[in-house]
Parts: C-alpha cells; sequence; structure tokens
C-alpha cells in the first residue's frame, strides 16, 4: 500500500541532479556539494578561512543523529578543521534568514553569543 512505503520526496536541480535526499540518505552527493559551493562560495564557509573547495566537508546544520536531512537548506561547506571545531568546541551553526549559514561562538568565545554572518567580514581567526 502507498501509505506503507518508504516514499522519499527529491529536489532536482536543472540538470536532474538530485539536491535534496530528507533522510534517506545520509552523505552529500557532489551534485549537493557543487550547489552548496555556488550558494555559499567555494571556501570554508567558516568565518576567516579561505580553504579551498577541494577540502571541504559537507556539514549537516541539524545533526543528522538529531533527525537532520541531507537537503542544501541543512548543509555548509567547511574545511576539516573547522567542522571539528564546530562538533567540539561548543559552536552553533543555523540557517539565516537570507538563506546562509551563520554561525553562534560558545561563551569562551563571546559571553554574548552574538551571531557571525561571514559575509560581515566578521574574522575567527585559528
Amino acid at each position: 500500500m502507498p501509505c506503507d512505503a518508504e516514499i522519499i520526496p527529491v529536489v532536482l536541480g536543472g540538470d536532474g541532479a538530485v539536491l535534496d535526499l530528507g533522510r534517506g540518505t545520509r552523505l552529500f552527493t557532489y551534485s549537493q556539494r557543487h550547489a552548496l559551493a555556488e550558494r555559499d562560495g567555494y571556501f570554508c564557509h567558516f568565518p576567516g578561512c579561505r580553504r579551498p573547495e577541494k577540502w571541504l566537508e559537507a556539514h549537516h546544520i541539524r545533526h543528522w543523529i538529531d533527525g537532520g536531512a541531507t537537503d542544501l537548506n541543512n548543509g555548509v561547506l567547511l574545511c576539516q578543521h573547522h567542522h571539528t571545531t564546530i562538533h567540539t568546541q561548543g559552536w552553533t551553526v543555523r540557517m539565516g534568514s537570507n538563506g546562509h549559514p551563520e554561525y553562534i561562538p560558545p561563551p569562551w568565545i563571546d559571553p554574548y553569543q552574538g551571531v557571525i554572518r561571514p559575509n560581515d567580514h566578521t574574522l575567527i581567526r585559528r
């Protein structure tokens, strides 16, 4: 019966590439990674980082283990260093109202936890 089927809706790009996979798969595809790079630029999206696209990993903004989908609006490209930083140092990533990821530092970096938008030219040094 259709109601018992595990039907997963997908969003396709102009060339027919699948761009939104929902919970059907955990890893972002090449086409998704390319679309993320088109959206956010071809460098690590973490403020102040300029590592190129070939060194980047796709990060689930709402973590996969917490029910996050493998969709463009839930992904951001980060270098391995900043991907690890997000997971281990208390940073929060969220999707901004402009459709681009923004960052909230942990209290030990900014007690006010102000939002950092990479396009604000705010630099966070390693």
